[in-house]
């Protein structure tokens, strides 16, 4: 059984930064997707950005620029920098790993922006 834990999130000021790290466990495929979601009161789940085990990498628009992904294929680790961080990021963020065996889900961490 594959596991996702993730941390830190927080209150952040806008143009503020956060570092989410996202570690998995169990028995997990060489080749998959790890991502990040976020899902913002009343909003549907999004993706923010997303990395292939060979390190190909996708972002949603909303986040270019000011977001990077990253992963530790030892740790079985995804990390998510989030720069210049606005009010509209708020949102339950979370880890996603997708293999050709399975789909896990990590359970949310809260991110806000706010003055």
């Amino acid at each position: 059984q594959v596991q996702l834990v993730e941390s830190g999130g927080g209150l952040v000021q806008p143009g503020g930064s956060l570092r989410l790290s996202c570690a998995a466990s169990g028995i997990i495929f060489s080749i998959n997707v790890m991502a990040w979601y976020r899902q913002a009161p009343g909003k549907q789940r999004e993706l923010v950005a997303a990395i292939t085990s060979g390190g190909s990498t996708n972002y949603a628009d909303a986040v270019k620029g000011r977001f990077t992904i990253s992963r530790d294929n030892a740790k079985n680790t995804v990390y998510l920098q989030m720069n210049s961080l606005k009010p509209e990021d708020t949102a339950v963020y979370y880890c996603n790993l997708v293999t050709v065996a399975h789909t896990t889900w990590g359970q949310g961490t809260q991110v806000t922006v706010s003055s």
